[in-house]
């Protein structure tokens, strides 16, 4: 009979054990979510595809305004602020805001050289001024004033020209002086860039100078 009797309790005991397990296996059956498949993406990946690829800046002003044209026809904007947003794109490029400028003046190497330029006096700011005095010759009905006029202008385009390769010279080697860790591709062309840059008449460059003749390059 006791043998009989643990049977009995052992019996019931593997049942209780197996109805536990059981109710385990369900709960665990329901909390359990099937897999995807696939690895769930990225915030920054997701907001990607959304969004879709960035476009490239323009490269000329040419591509710059087709694209404003563009845009303007997506999305419609009332007259008046289409007129504040390209003042305020202007004023932001006439300050040197890397964002708002070609790309032809874009990057620290730029600025810099523009720094340069702008902090001296430059025979070569008298180019433009030049050329209208050489249209203006050109209008003279004297032969002798036409003569006079074309040995000065060409006097003065000859030390413009030896002004504009020694300052190309300098400009270069202290660029790549203040920048050697950057690429040759940024150093490359600041002599014509700062060629270009001082014949521009001073009012007119743009961006705008940040520096008066005389004034210290900032370090």
């Amino acid at each position: 009979m006791r043998f009989l009797r643990r049977s009995t309790e052992d019996t019931a005991a593997d049942e209780s054990a197996a109805e536990a397990v059981e109710a385990e296996a369900g709960s665990a059956a329901r909390a359990y979510t099937p897999g995807k498949g696939k690895a769930t993406p990225k915030r920054r990946e997701a907001e990607g595809r959304r969004r879709g690829p960035v476009a490239a800046p323009p490269t000329s002003m040419r591509e710059a305004m087709k694209r404003n044209r563009e845009l303007r026809k997506a999305n419609p904007v009332s007259k008046d602020e289409r007129k504040a947003a390209a003042k305020q794109r202007r004023d932001r490029m006439m300050s040197g805001d890397d964002k708002y400028l070609p790309a032809r003046d874009r990057g620290p190497v730029k600025a810099y050289v523009r720094d340069l330029v702008d902090s001296r006096r430059n025979i070569l700011g008298l180019f433009m001024p030049l050329a209208i005095l050489v249209f203006v010759a050109l209008l003279i009905p004297a032969p002798a004033a036409q003569q006079y006029i074309t040995l000065v202008c060409m006097a003065m385009l000859l030390v413009m020209a030896i002004e504009g390769v020694i300052n190309g010279r300098r400009i270069g080697k202290l660029a790549r002086e203040r920048f050697p860790k950057e690429p040759p591709a940024a150093t490359r062309g600041v002599a014509w860039y700062a060629f270009v840059r001082a014949s521009q008449i001073r009012k007119l460059r743009v961006p705008k100078p940040r520096l008066r003749p005389g004034d210290p390059i900032p370090g």
